[in-house]
């Protein structure tokens, strides 16, 4: 069992990562329908946080039925931070996380996010300034450095955990690489396997599949794994590694029938949360997601995105189902696209 602080979580857990614009409710309430032990929110800024802005305070919103569930802040001033973790402490999450990891242009220039892997001590201190100021566990997610000379990850997971988090995520990149080439995970492992280190390290990067996720586990011995862009658009892959992690057998991929139920959830939630006009806005970006690899999809998607009630949308899903009832969708990789190129700030 894995614990993080006062939360236990199974044997070798999988989180759903904080995606900006994405690991909104509705999207981690259909991840924790299939097999996502631990989720984040969206991330914070706590200086949006502290001004009351209602985006950030409505990233706040928690549901009892996702639990267990941190929500993560980012910025680049101790003041604001504690202050801003003392707020989210009042929604009661499960935990506290802390973003050094986002490497958006527009955070990293306000000395937030990556760009905190510049300075170490400040990373350190704004670290210190949370959990001083919460009972919460905290954690922390980030990169193996800013660039290919300065990978500093395991100085920093020592630092970090001298100062009392919890857990830690690594991105098997480097700020400077954004989301280009393959994650590097040898030294995620170097950090595991460092006699000092006794918090979970989970590894983050690339994991678009059960086989590739349980030879990651085998070969660099992290205690879980975060999955991101690889969920989105497909929850189920969750369950798939957890079955082919105790069975060896690959899942059955999901007929039309289940995506559709998937996407009509995610719908429902989505308008119950965020009300009729704007759930039915925002879940326009899902539904190409969704659906990737039907042949001739495109009129479908195109009727979807342009509907304005939750029947008419369901009524083209039913077209849909008949039409594609006999086909089989193989899982293709994650495409390497930075889903945080539209993070708020």
């Amino acid at each position: 069992m894995v614990k993080i602080g006062n939360i236990s979580l199974p044997d070798f857990p999988l989180l759903l990562a904080p995606m900006e614009d994405v690991s909104d409710p509705p999207f981690r309430a259909v991840c924790k329908d299939n097999g996502a032990d631990l989720m984040y929110t969206e991330f914070i800024s706590s200086e949006g946080l502290i001004r009351d802005a209602i985006k950030s305070r409505r990233k706040l919103d928690i549901f009892e039925e996702e639990r267990p569930v941190g929500i993560q802040i980012f910025g680049g001033d101790e003041e604001a931070m504690a202050l801003s973790s003392r707020i989210v402490s009042t929604v009661n999450p499960d935990l506290v996380d802390i973003n050094f990891g986002c490497p958006v242009k527009k955070v990293v220039n306000k000395g937030a996010g990556a760009g905190v892997l510049k300075n170490i001590d400040l990373m350190v201190k704004l670290t210190e300034a949370v959990v001083k100021s919460t009972s919460l566990p905290v954690t922390v997610k980030t990169r193996l450095g800013w660039d290919d000379i300065t990978k500093n990850i395991e100085e920093v997971a020592e630092r970090l955990q001298d100062v009392g988090i919890k857990a830690l995520s690594i991105h098997g990149r480097t700020r400077s690489q954004m989301y280009k080439g393959s994650a590097d995970w040898s030294l995620i492992a170097n950090v595991k396997n460092n006699p000092r280190i006794h918090i979970p390290i989970f590894g983050n990067g690339d994991i678009d599949s059960a086989p590739k996720a349980v030879e990651y586990k085998e070969r660099y011995g992290v205690d879980g794994i975060m999955i991101g862009r690889a969920a989105i658009g497909y929850p189920w892959i969750f369950n798939e590694i957890k079955h082919f992690a105790a069975t060896g057998e690959l899942l059955a991929p999901p007929t039309i029938e289940q995506r559709v139920a998937v996407i009509k959830k995610h719908l429902h939630k989505s308008v119950e949360w965020k009300g009729d006009i704007v759930g039915i806005l925002e879940m326009r970006r899902h539904y190409a997601n969704y659906l990737k690899g039907l042949p001739n999809i495109k009129e479908y998607r195109s009727r979807l995105v342009i509907l304005d009630t939750p029947e008419e949308i369901e009524a083209v899903l039913a077209e849909v189902v008949e039409k594609y009832s006999e086909y089989t969708i193989d899982r293709t990789p994650i495409e390497l696209i930075n889903y945080h190129e539209k993070c708020k700030v």
